[in-house]
């Protein structure tokens, strides 16, 4: 499995840069929506398996252009993982997710099957990701985007929708649920379900199976994110939250809780050198939250603290960002005799930790 280990650096007036894993911020995770799921028998999405399963499963709609997708995946997986065993009473079934890379995996041809790349080549040309960008918030690049989709890769992604949690080569069972954390994963994916749960008779109603979406940006989105046929949308400010309301989704639909947070940020302290299905809740909780120690293990200094944070595989001119402020920085250091820190998330942007550090 991929890492994604934020590699943070401390660059501050008198501190040294260091780098350091990441310890825990908080322990709110994203909880399942009890929605009616598709199987007509079922009441929510904890009791829909069939009398002879004990697990509802999860599908988790993604693409790895750029780290946060499959990390904000990852993270609603492990933190599904523990609900059965925390809270026994709210979720009595265990709960299985499957993740995937819809385009790399299901896409039929050029360019969809090469989303990856093409992300890559327009984070190092960062002209081209803008004029995309741009373009696609237009009505008529959102309307291109949607009928090409649909023209392309509505049969292939529905072999995505249809197989089996538990089993990829086998289309003999559909997940109980469909969680979307990518912006590209909403407006095909809701047309399939609805194909699906009315045996083909409409694509536009009759879905019954439960579908969320998860914003993992957080100051700005791209259109695509807004759907107003989901179920609930996950957003993490109230920024965003007027973004999707300008997009006709409807202030009951959403849901303003944050982002999803990764298993290593849960505690500070536990033991996380094993993957995350070996490790238990008892033996993670053993962790701390007192922001002191914490500091202090990390190299933090008690003092104003400027934070930057951007794209992972080095989209937004990080560099040049944090190296403006260190400056400025350093500026207000000399004429205030104010102490700062600055600390640079640089995710997988390797050319970010060598310049920076």
């Amino acid at each position: 499995m991929k890492s994604y280990t934020a590699i943070t650096y401390i660059l501050s007036v008198g501190v040294v840069a260091t780098a350091f894993q990441p310890s825990t911020v908080s322990r709110q995770v994203l909880r399942p929506v009890k929605t009616q799921a598709y199987k007509q028998s079922s009441t929510s999405l904890l009791s829909s398996a069939a009398a002879d399963e004990d697990v509802a499963t999860i599908q988790i709609l993604m693409s790895d252009t750029g780290g946060g997708h499959r990390a904000s995946a990852n993270a609603l997986r492990d933190a599904f993982n523990v609900l059965h065993e925390t809270e026994p009473d709210r979720f009595p079934l265990k709960i299985h997710c499957d993740i995937v890379d819809i385009y790399t995996d299901y896409g039929p041809f050029f360019p969809y099957n090469q989303y990856v790349a093409l992300y890559k080549i327009m984070a190092e040309y960062s002209f081209l990701w803008k004029w995309f960008y741009e373009f696609g918030s237009t009505p008529l690049g959102l309307w291109l985007n949607e009928n090409a989709l649909e023209l392309s890769c509505f049969e292939p992604f529905q072999e995505c929708l249809t197989r089996n949690p538990f089993d990829s080569s086998k289309n003999d069972k559909r997940a109980d649920m469909v969680v979307s954390v990518h912006p590209l994963c909403q407006d095909l994916p809701l047309k399939i379900l609805s194909s699906l749960d009315s045996n083909g008779a409409s694509r536009s109603e009759g879905r019954v199976t439960p579908f969320v979406t998860v914003v993992t940006d957080l100051g700005g989105a791209h259109p695509t994110w807004f759907n107003e046929g989901v179920d609930k949308c996950f957003v993490p400010s109230d920024v965003l939250k007027k973004a999707a309301m300008d997009r006709q989704v409807k202030e009951n639909q959403i849901v303003q809780y944050g982002l999803p947070i990764r298993r290593g940020f849960w505690r500070f302290g536990a033991d996380y050198t094993g993957s995350p299905e070996e490790q238990d809740e008892a033996t993670e909780m053993e962790g701390v939250h007192h922001k002191p120690t914490i500091r202090e293990s990390l190299g933090l200094k008690d003092m104003t603290t400027v934070l930057i944070v951007g794209g992972g595989d080095g989209m937004g001119g990080i560099i040049a960002q944090a190296q403006a402020v260190g400056e400025k920085l350093q500026s207000l250091a000399a004429s205030t005799n104010e102490n700062y820190q600055m600390v640079v998330v640089c995710g997988n942007n390797k050319a970010a930790q060598t310049t920076l550090s």
